[in-house]
């Protein structure tokens, strides 16, 4: 058996991680031993609805499992998380974001690294049918070079769990995933539930739409010869949690999932590009990532 915890059970992955794992046949070698959270009624919620030990601490488990799957609402819990597990080795799965500080994220994964840790996670969209279509053609440069594209996606800046970095990742992963990791700034338009995002890349401008509490995901390309838009909704053959978890036990397995340090560290670095502007009113540029 390969036995995991789910650390930081609050967010709506621990419940769907659970389900999933009761699902799918595939992943009947995976025991979830014990789920912890800051916060109680989550975890009784998991027991009560799978049966799963709740952990009087996070670091209940250090040397008794195979895996760690970190799954809490605050990216600044992350990383305190996964230190009392590091020594063992043991493949870590963090959900998004990573971290809400560049600094700790560099931290994070170049200890990580330095470990030798195999890991994965981010949001759940990197793994969405359309959003890999739309990074292929990109990259092949169907129909032409990228001229520009849209992503609208939820925000809630005013969440408890870390305000702005709470929901930004979706939209600004899948942003990455598509057009490329190198946005070298952005600028941001608030106006009433919705913030605008202008990403800054070397040959083209990518907008993102947030809008506050508001569930739609829609998705654009637009190229020299043709434009290609579709609304994002997981559902039966785009099932984001299977095919998140589906990666996170590759690891558990003994593979690799081509994850790169960068894939993990730059959203990070462009989230706090976006606040900075949100707080300043001005276009500003993302800063390096030295490792």
């Amino acid at each position: 058996m390969k036995r995991i915890v789910i650390l930081g059970c609050e967010n709506s992955h621990a419940s769907s991680f659970l389900g999933t794992l009761k699902k799918y046949e595939e992943f009947s070698d995976v025991e979830v031993i014990g789920v912890y959270s800051d916060e109680a009624a989550p975890c009784e919620k998991l027991k009560q609805n799978y049966g799963t030990p709740i952990m009087a601490g996070y670091a209940d488990a250090v040397g008794q499992v195979d895996g760690v799957v970190i799954t809490a609402r605050n990216g600044d819990n992350h990383y305190k998380y996964a230190k009392p597990y590091l020594d063992s080795g043991v493949p870590i799965y963090i959900d998004k974001p990573i971290t809400n500080s560049e600094e700790e994220a560099i931290a994070f994964i170049g200890e990580l690294e330095r470990r030798g840790i195999r890991y994965t996670g981010g949001s759940c969209l990197r793994h969405d049918n359309f959003v890999r279509e739309l990074a292929e053609d990109h990259r092949s440069e169907a129909d032409g070079k990228t001229l520009g594209g849209e992503f609208r996606a939820p925000l809630d800046s005013a969440s408890p769990y870390g305000g702005f970095f709470f929901y930004a990742p979706h939209l600004v992963e899948s942003v990455m995933v598509i057009f490329g990791k190198d946005v070298k700034s952005v600028r941001v338009f608030k106006n009433g539930i919705k913030t605008t995002v202008i990403f800054r890349y070397a040959d083209f401008d990518v907008v993102g739409l947030f809008v506050e509490n508001n569930y739609v995901y829609y998705a654009t390309r637009h190229a020299e010869k043709a434009v290609k838009a579709s609304k994002i909704a997981g559902g039966a053959g785009n099932d984001w949690i299977y095919n998140e978890f589906k990666d996170y036990y590759k690891l558990l397995d003994g593979g690799e999932t081509g994850v790169s340090p960068e894939d993990f560290v730059a959203p990070v670095f462009v989230m706090n590009a976006i606040k900075r502007a949100i707080d300043s009113g001005n276009e500003e540029a993302v800063h390096e990532i030295c490792f």
